[in-house]
Parts: structure tokens; sequence; C-alpha cells
């Protein structure tokens, strides 16, 4: 299942303790003024759950921008398989999703999405990294190949021939839509 929450008004801290560890959420509401309205945004390193790792940090239109990822889970039943929140932070705003990440040498893929739709990106390890597929080879690295989490994927090409990835695989995205989750 997954799971995105958007709520400029709600500290970090209640984000993050908001998820169960079945995957299900549950939301506190907040009085707490938004962080926007505040003269300097405070840092919501302190507040990230244990076992983050952050795979990308980076300046961009809108604000600092951090990505990571924690709770690393193998999805039972599904050998090569493994559910992982993400992190998205922003300066004014955390968003936490769950996604999943195949690693198998026969299908390496992304599974993310929204309430309206989902979306499954077939991954080629060792093939050509561009900004559009960036973040989800970041994501792999790091769930797959933990050693390598927060290294430029663009350098592992070596790396994913040695683990058997041949980095000719055909990079797709599908995009299922259907009702709000």
């Amino acid at each position: 299942m997954l799971i995105r929450l958007r709520s400029p008004g709600v500290p970090a801290l209640l984000l993050a303790a908001a998820l169960a560890p079945s995957g299900s959420v549950l939301l506190a509401g907040s009085a707490a003024a938004p962080v926007a309205a505040q003269e300097t945004a405070p840092s919501n390193a302190e507040q990230r759950p244990p076992g983050f790792r952050v795979l990308q940090d980076r300046i961009t239109h809108r604000g600092r921008e951090v990505v990571g990822i924690f709770g690393l889970v193998p999805e039972p039943g599904q050998p090569g398989l493994w559910r992982v929140q993400v992190w998205e932070e922003l300066d004014d705003r955390v968003t936490v999703a769950t996604d999943k990440i195949g690693c198998t040498l026969a299908s390496p893929l992304r599974i993310t999405g929204t309430a309206t739709r989902l979306l499954v990106r077939e991954l080629n390890p060792g093939g050509s990294i561009t900004p559009a597929n960036r973040l989800d080879h970041l994501m792999w690295w790091a769930v797959c190949v933990p050693a390598q989490a927060g290294k430029d994927p663009a350098t592992l090409g070596p790396l994913a021939r040695q683990l058997g990835y041949s980095g000719r695989l055909p990079e797709r995205e599908q995009v299922l839509l259907g009702p709000g989750r």
C-alpha cells in the first residue's frame, strides 16, 4: 500500500510517528503554526526516524530538498521485493511514502505512486543515469546494495555488471490509474 502524507502544518516528528509498523497510517491533529510562518525554518535532521539514510540533499526552486529512506522490510512471499519508507523533506513540509523496490536480476524496479495512480518503473542497474531516473536508481542501490547508498549511480556500472546486471535492460514506466487509496 502506498501512503503519501502531505501536511505543511504538522511537524515532521508527528509524520514519522504516524507510521505504524503494519504500514497503516494514523495521523494526529496539530495546532502548531506552519513552518513557513516562522522566520527561519528549523532543520528536521533531529526529527528523522532511526535508520534514516540521506540519498539526495539539494537546493531546488522549492527550497532545500532532502530525500531519504528508512524502515526497510522484505515483502512477505515475494523474494527480492522490499518495502521502504521514502522521506521527502522541504523547508515547509515532510512527505512520507511507502514504495517497493525489486532487486532481482530479472526485474529490477521501483513501485511508487500517489493516491490516484501507481507508477511501476522498470530499472536498468548499470545503465544510463539521467535526471529523470536518478532518484529511482539512488533508491534501488540503497535498498538492493546498501553499501552503495548515497553514491552516484552513474559510477556504479562496473559493480552492477559484476553483480550480474547487463546494463542493457530497457527502462520503462507504467502508469496505472485507479481510485484514491
